[in-house]
């Protein structure tokens, strides 16, 4: 008898302790900013820790180009000794000719802008990565939401079935059946609330915003993403694809090398000019100028097997740039499809099973509430519609992960 009672009490003790502590834990009901997300994508352009170090690199690349386009500093000698002239002062200055200059700093032009391809790359993937963040945060509330709605549907089949307990109409194995739903409803609406805390924290670190900055979303999960067709999106990959755009970008670099490389075929001069002091003697002088003009002879080596690696390099580029943009086709094609068969699957549960699976909680309810139920073959109808709306959210977050995927893929903004 005792172990009896102890099985009909534990749940209402259950239930009683954990309510106080739940409503502590609870967010905040501060209204939020409001936050679309176009908004927040425009908010990470901006404020991304992870951009704003990326960009910096710019600076870099730009101090890359006004090094290659440095002349050569003149040299400066002094020479004292026994032999005459005594003394002597001389200058030799290096002058590149044949436009090694020029080429020089179209290399480093063209290796700043694979800097700029990177940083491209990193911003499609920050955006990626917000708009998860963005509707994994509505999904994760849209989850809460759902779990306080089956706190509030278990406390009232638990109402109903006190009350038919007090009419005799149903034995108290009915009614403590409902008070552990109860239970069982609070602990799922607590582990919502701390998922979306969660959430939100990892949306706010993207953003650059303190961990605790509230957002309202409205109704996020209210339009699905826009709709393009494949032809439109191939064509635009070809062109703004990070992997395909880095490829075309090194092979460019690697043009501009080769070009640098024929260039410095061509010697530099060197032209020397000074002063001689003190040559005592018959034809001896006080001072005296003094010149000399000086240039490699390329006779051996004439970046032969540099140029050969270039030309080598070109080839192979051209050839990870077709499997590259094949692959970026199949990879968009993929996504394509997978984003409508995810748009196809989230209309589906909004027009025909959600509304089917709310028809089905009132009816169920309604025929315990008239005694034509009893309480485990409502709560098996509850658990389906749950079950549904569960899938429906999920379908809902599927689609704006498969449009981000597309994207990406892309390489542009679809919306």
């Amino acid at each position: 008898m005792k172990t009896r009672a102890w099985i009909l009490v534990l749940p209402l003790f259950t239930v009683a302790v954990l309510s106080p502590a739940i409503r502590a834990q609870q967010p905040s009901q501060q209204a939020g900013q409001p936050l679309t997300v176009a908004s927040a994508l425009a908010m990470a352009e901006r404020q991304n820790l992870d951009l704003l170090a990326a960009r910096a690199q710019r600076a870099v690349a730009l101090a890359g180009v006004r090094i290659a386009g440095e002349r050569p500093n003149p040299t400066a000698s002094f020479a004292t000794l026994r032999d005459t002239p005594h003394e002597s002062l001389f200058f030799d200055q290096q002058i590149e000719i044949g436009g090694k200059r020029k080429d020089r700093i179209e290399v480093a032009r063209q290796e700043g802008a694979l800097t700029d391809g990177d940083i491209a790359a990193l911003e499609r993937q920050v955006r990626h990565n917000v708009r998860d963040a963005y509707f994994g945060l509505a999904h994760a509330r849209a989850m809460t939401a759902r779990q306080s709605d089956v706190l509030k549907l278990a406390q009232r089949l638990h109402d109903i079935a006190h009350a038919r307990f007090d009419a005799g109409d149903v034995p108290q194995l009915e009614v403590t059946q409902a008070e552990l739903e109860v239970a069982r409803a609070q602990a799922d609406f607590q582990v919502a609330q701390q998922e979306e805390r969660v959430a939100l924290s990892d949306l706010n670190a993207l953003l650059n915003e303190p961990a605790a900055t509230n957002w309202d979303f409205s109704d996020a999960f209210a339009i699905l993403p826009p709709q393009a067709t494949l032809d439109d999106l191939l064509a635009r990959s070809g062109a703004s694809n990070a992997e395909v755009a880095r490829i075309v970008q090194e092979a460019k670099v690697e043009q501009s090398r080769t070009e640098l490389l024929k260039a410095e075929r061509i010697p530099n001069l060197g032209i020397e000019w000074g002063v001689d002091f003190n040559s005592p003697g018959r034809d001896g002088f006080r001072e005296g100028p003094r010149g000399q003009i000086t240039m490699d002879l390329p006779l051996f080596s004439r970046n032969q097997g540099e140029i050969a690696q270039s030309q080598a390099t070109q080839a192979a580029l051209s050839g990870e740039l077709t499997a590259a943009r094949r692959a970026v086709d199949a990879k968009v094609e993929s996504a394509y499809f997978d984003l409508e068969a995810r748009r196809t699957q989230a209309q589906l549960y909004r027009d025909r099973l959600v509304p089917a699976s709310r028809n089905l909680e009132e009816l169920a309810e309604e025929s315990y509430r008239a005694g034509k139920a009893n309480i485990l073959m409502v709560l098996g109808a509850q658990q389906d519609v749950q079950q549904v709306q569960r899938e429906y959210l999920d379908s809902l977050l599927a689609v704006q992960s498969a449009f981000a995927q597309l994207e990406e893929s892309v390489g542009a903004p679809l919306d």
